[in-house]
């Protein structure tokens, strides 16, 4: 089994949208969550599926809200960079790797 590691500003940003979005409507907070771990199976599934946004970046995109999760595929994990949205600030998290 592929060992999945959030670097700690990608867990932050994914939970504030999760908060944000459970503000807007009840339980969505929890959908966005659940559609984050749906991404990041299918990430798992198959790493190298993922659009590449720079060398060794891949993005896979969630269904249903505005997001991407951006990753890095190491020999033994893969490391999620970013779960960003996709109408803010391009390019933010490239200090990041």
């Amino acid at each position: 089994m592929t060992h999945i590691v959030f670097l700690v500003p990608a867990e932050e940003e994914m939970l504030e949208a999760a908060e944000y979005y459970e503000s807007q409507r009840r339980g969505l907070g929890r959908t966005f969550l659940a559609e984050v771990q749906r991404t990041v199976d299918r990430i798992v599934e198959n790493p190298r599926l993922g659009q590449a946004v720079r060398q060794g970046i891949r993005r896979r995109l969630l269904r249903r809200f505005p997001f991407g999760i951006l990753y890095q595929v190491d020999p033994d994990e893969i490391v999620i960079i970013a779960v960003m949205h996709l109408r803010r600030r391009p390019g933010y998290w490239s200090d990041r790797v």
